[in-house]
């Protein structure tokens, strides 16, 4: 898992940035930049259909975190045609990451699932097939479709674990225990495909010592890539009523900052980084609200890091 850098060098460097960035590694393995176009697979999930619970995790939206996902009445062939032209009006694009974003991307038959992937594949602008789902969704059929599929153009897998502590779990309503997590990640990786791990920062009740404990865990994982991201509270969610009863604490973007620099300093360096920040949907968005600018944010954390001398494995003793 060691990426033979010299972790003891302040020189160590991905491109411009003090983080192994996802810009970065795409860059170096396609030559290119390379763009998600975020899609609707029409499913639905096993913690809102009564499989596992009816409510779905407290923080996730009426579209299953998939907000910018494509439109389900659209084929896999439109909502790619629908995001190219998107991203055409604002700079020159050529290669695509084919995102199945919205709810449980493997939570339907198999036969079904093996035509929206590979409708999506098989557009020639399309270098990886991303697909996000719960690892309890993975049955061996469906493990078996992602390596025939990883054959042909990369497959990524994300794994939405959010927190390893049983407290938070419980009360996020995740829905499964860890270490069915620990499972999917060897099944996958077992059968050659790279898994992202989602974690959401400062879910009510976490301390920053808890954070940095779910760091520390996925070190341990064979996991590729990771995103991170600040609890968004949106509207039309349980966590909404929550907060509005309790008013539970929001970081600011200071705050914030400083905490992703002791994940990055911790992260283990070989693992690469697609996401620091969000921006939820603004009409949704009730807090916090200085995550609409996205921009801002990167660009003050990219100046706390060089400020502070932070750079990713820093503190990785692994």
């Amino acid at each position: 898992m060691s990426d033979n850098l010299n972790l003891h060098s302040p020189s160590v460097r991905w491109g411009e940035k003090r983080y192994h960035s996802l810009d970065f590694h795409l860059r170096s393995r396609f030559g290119e930049k390379v763009y998600r176009i975020a899609l609707n697979g029409g499913m639905t999930c096993p913690n809102r259909d009564g499989h596992i619970g009816t409510g779905g995790c407290i923080f996730c939206s009426a579209d299953g975190s998939g907000d910018f996902a494509g439109r389900p009445f659209h084929t896999i062939s439109q909502q790619l045609a629908e995001g190219k032209m998107h991203l055409l009006t604002k700079r020159p694009v050529h290669s695509y990451i084919a995102y199945f974003q919205a709810f449980t991307n493997t939570y339907a038959p198999v036969s079904y699932l093996e035509s929206i992937f590979t409708e999506a594949i098989e557009d020639p602008d399309v270098k990886i097939l991303s697909v996000a789902t719960r690892p309890d969704c993975l049955g061996d059929d469906v493990i078996d479709l992602l390596k025939r599929l990883n054959q042909i153009k990369p497959v990524w897998v994300e794994l939405g674990l959010q927190t390893i502590h049983p407290e938070t779990v419980r009360f996020i309503r995740r829905g499964y225990e860890t270490a069915i997590f620990d499972q999917a990640v060897q099944r996958l990786r077992g059968a050659g495909i790279e898994v992202i791990v989602h974690v959401i920062l400062y879910l009510p009740g976490e301390t920053e010592e808890m954070m940095l404990k779910t760091i520390e865990y996925l070190n341990r994982c064979d996991i590729q890539g990771i995103k991170l991201q600040l609890l968004h509270i949106l509207e039309g969610t349980d966590l909404a009523d929550i907060y509005r009863e309790e008013h539970f604490y929001v970081p600011d973007m200071e705050t914030y900052i400083r905490m992703l620099g002791q994940c990055i300093s911790h992260l283990r360096p070989d693992i690469v980084i697609h996401r620091l920040t969000g921006d939820g949907p603004k009409n949704l968005l009730i807090a916090p609200l200085w995550t609409g600018a996205k921009r801002s944010v990167l660009n003050r954390l990219h100046q706390y890091l060089k400020e502070n001398d932070i750079w990713q494995g820093k503190e990785y003793h692994g």
